[in-house]
């Protein structure tokens, strides 16, 4: 492709949305984004820098009313959904009959089994349009979809907790290592940006300082999708999120049971066998451990493990940046597949 991508981005205001515009502006394949408030927002700024006043002097950002035939003005190739998942579920399908690719950081699209999307309770105005979106979306995790990615008219760009999730567990089970009869526990750890950027009660500083607390115990709407993607029953997998008094980052403490005894070279084997090729995906030389802040601000996945001396109780830690391998930086990557291009393309 000779000339350069135009894309368009949708909720450029959040803490994914700012990532998302900071990675697409340097990125050497596209023109200069447009950006579009959220269809039917009062009171929007006029300029990005107005929201984030470290993008000031860099000759403005203007953030326009949304419009479809501004989109069409620009010639927008492709549209990154930044936007709440009932706003996403309502622009895509609209996007791709006007002839656009999407990438959606929602969960709008990442979940096909009824059980699992109930907890969105999703109203389509239009449910045929959605039902064909549906059937077109792509599950954006790109260490295992990457040939769907690249062909793809909608790439569900996956959620931050299970990307850490994911990642760690799909080599293992996948070689029918893991006795998912004993099951499998998962507590995952994030910093405050994960909540979004609309302050709550448990958001506040006072809450979340010097503090680390549970929450959504057998009901956080990720489960759902750690599920589906690993193709794991319910009563397999126990998933517990917390919040840590840090502005971004995961970290994921796995625990499973391994079929029979193994040594910690064939778990390792595994996994890097598995991600030959992946480029954002980093495995440790056990008893090595990755930690939030070697991840930090990179759209690595950091994973490690221990083994215990009987070659079946096996410990994993799974790190990534929340904002970008758990949002931004997975969306641009998806990108860089969509285009064939390098899936280094902008993230270095």
């Amino acid at each position: 492709m000779s000339a350069k991508l135009k894309t368009a981005v949708v909720g450029a205001t959040g803490y994914a949305g700012f990532e998302l515009t900071r990675l697409l502006l340097r990125h050497p394949q596209l023109e200069k984004p447009i950006f579009v408030g959220r269809a039917g927002e009062a009171n929007s700024p006029a300029d990005l820098a107005e929201v984030f006043p470290n993008l000031c002097g860099n000759g403005g950002y203007p953030l326009h009313p949304f419009s479809w035939q501004r989109l069409a003005e620009g010639g927008i190739d492709l549209l990154f959904l930044a936007t709440p998942h009932e706003v996403s579920r309502a622009l895509a399908p609209q996007a791709i009959f006007r002839g656009m690719r999407v990438v959606d950081l929602s969960a709008a699209w990442r979940l096909r089994e009824q059980q699992n999307s109930a907890v969105y309770d999703f109203n389509d105005d239009d449910p045929h349009l959605a039902a064909d979106a549906m059937r077109k979306a792509v599950y954006g995790l790109p260490e295992l979809n990457r040939t769907k990615v690249q062909d793809a008219a909608l790439v569900a760009n996956p959620g931050c907790y299970p990307t850490s999730v994911i990642l760690a567990l799909a080599p293992l089970l996948r070689a029918d290592m893991i006795d998912r009869s004993r099951g499998i526990v998962s507590d995952s750890k994030s910093g405050v940006s994960g909540a979004g950027k609309e302050p709550s009660s448990r958001t506040h500083f006072v809450s979340v300082a010097d503090n680390l607390s549970a929450y959504s115990v057998f009901g956080h709407r990720h489960t759902g999708e750690i599920l589906e993607q690993l193709h794991l029953a319910a009563s397999e997998l126990i998933f517990t999120p917390h919040l840590l008094p840090i502005p971004r980052g995961i970290l994921s403490t796995i625990y499973v049971h391994l079929a029979q005894p193994t040594s910690p070279s064939d778990v390792q084997s595994c996994f890097r066998e598995f991600y030959a090729g992946s480029r954002w995906v980093r495995i440790f030389p056990t008893p090595q451990l990755p930690q939030i802040q070697f991840s930090l601000n990179t759209n690595y996945c950091d994973i490690g493990f221990c083994l215990a001396d009987d070659g079946q109780r096996l410990v994993l830690v799974s790190c990534i940046d929340n904002l970008l391998k758990g949002a931004a930086g997975q969306a641009v990557q998806n990108m860089n597949l969509m285009y064939g291009w390098s899936e280094e393309a902008g993230l270095n």
